[in-house]
């Protein structure tokens, strides 16, 4: 994100994968897509470029949390307040999944349910 993205735009798109290498293989084949690491504490988040762009990630699921979570994309949208912005979802209907946290270098996430069930991530990125 080379920009402060406009509130309530389309920043990022994640694959949140139980095995990662066999993602990796499946797009890198299918796509073209090539992947670059980024350490995150003990484990490892992988860009996704496609032609020297970044275009998405791949985040690994390990851990017995998400055991019951099947692998799938989730959106991210920009929005100006994360805290804020998930006071007003829950007042509109929606629930907070994951609670406003920091990732360091990226923003500040949160995981969003909306009234209707869909799950997003909202973020404020830190440009």
């Amino acid at each position: 994100m080379a920009h402060t993205p406009q509130h309530g735009t389309v920043v990022w798109n994640e694959l949140n994968s139980h095995d990662v290498e066999a993602a990796k293989g499946f797009y890198g084949r299918l796509m073209g897509w090539d992947f670059v690491p980024m350490p995150m504490g003990d484990d490892t988040y992988w860009i996704i470029r496609k032609d020297g762009t970044d275009i998405g990630g791949v985040f690994p699921m390990k851990g017995p949390e998400f055991d019951p979570i099947p692998p799938h994309w989730m959106t991210y949208l920009a929005v100006d307040d994360v805290d804020a912005s998930t006071k007003e979802a829950t007042a509109a209907g929606g629930k907070v999944l994951k609670g406003p946290f920091d990732v360091p270098g990226v923003g500040r996430i949160a995981v969003v349910k909306d009234a209707e069930g869909a799950v997003m991530g909202w973020i404020s990125p830190k440009m």
